[in-house]
């Protein structure tokens, strides 16, 4: 099973973008997925997070209000809107996914990562 992210790319500070993750339309439907990201010279950090079930979210304090997670069950996607982008948010961003309940402040607990998506602001 793969997850494979698209939508990355360079955008002015105070533009939007939205990323998208593929986990397979014939896959297993994955419990839990989110999102994470690699700042340069950074540690991971992590963003939002979804249950595929209920619909439920989670965010980082810093991008509450800015970045809006969602999911579509029947195509096996999810989507992270980013609006008002800044500089500090220029990283590599990715797209994970896990069985079991995980959180976007413990990297171990995602069972499966993207190959990761560059996102630069200027």
């Amino acid at each position: 099973v793969q997850l494979v992210e698209s939508g990355g790319g360079s955008v002015q500070a105070g533009g939007s973008l939205t990323l998208s993750c593929a986990a397979g339309r014939y896959t297993y439907k994955r419990n839990c997925m989110g999102w994470l990201r690699q700042r340069p010279g950074k540690d991971r950090e992590g963003l939002a997070r979804i249950y595929t079930g209920s619909g439920d979210t989670y965010y980082a304090d810093f991008v509450k209000g800015r970045f809006a997670i969602s999911r579509d069950n029947a195509e096996n996607t999810q989507s992270l809107q980013m609006n008002d982008l800044k500089p500090e948010d220029t990283a590599v961003y990715y797209c994970v996914a896990s069985d079991l309940r995980a959180s976007i402040h413990s990297a171990s607990t995602w069972s499966l990562w993207g190959q990761g998506t560059q996102v630069t602001v200027s």
